[in-house]
């Protein structure tokens, strides 16, 4: 590598000799590969092939169904646990039938509000007509 030091009247050289930077970078991309650790070695697992869930919706009885939230956020559709797509599902077939069943809503007493809340938006939004809250004469003061 060849490096001048000025012109030939001794004037100092004004642009700046790359030289040695770029010799340092040329080590520090040698010194990268070096340390690059080399993936040959391949291992062939045979994954699992997906499948459809095999979940079933409970039955829509045609006269009563009841929702029930838990503490512990389950939603229970006559007994069965469910979750919100399957609620949904159920409650579109439930407007198939010629007299539309009727919907009870009993959140127990530690169930979680705002899957409450949730559920409730569910059933507002699948347009269901015959729809009660039961359960709540339970929490009555009077009573007790």
């Amino acid at each position: 590598m060849a490096m001048s030091g000025g012109s030939d009247d001794g004037s100092p050289m004004m642009e700046m000799n790359t030289t040695p930077l770029i010799d340092v970078m040329l080590v520090l991309l040698i010194m990268f590969i070096i340390t690059i650790p080399v993936a040959t070695h391949s291992i062939d697992i045979d994954l699992p092939v997906a499948s459809p869930p095999t979940d079933t919706p409970p039955p829509v009885d045609p006269i009563k169904n009841k929702v029930v939230i838990t503490p512990d956020d389950k939603i229970l559709w006559n007994g069965t646990p469910i979750d919100g797509a399957m609620l949904l599902g159920n409650l579109q077939e439930s407007l198939t039938y010629a007299v539309e069943p009727e919907l009870q809503f009993q959140p127990e007493a530690q169930a979680s509000y705002d899957l409450s809340a949730k559920v409730l938006n569910i059933i507002k939004s699948s347009q269901v007509t015959k729809f009660g809250f039961v359960g709540n004469e339970q929490y009555s003061e009077f009573d007790k």
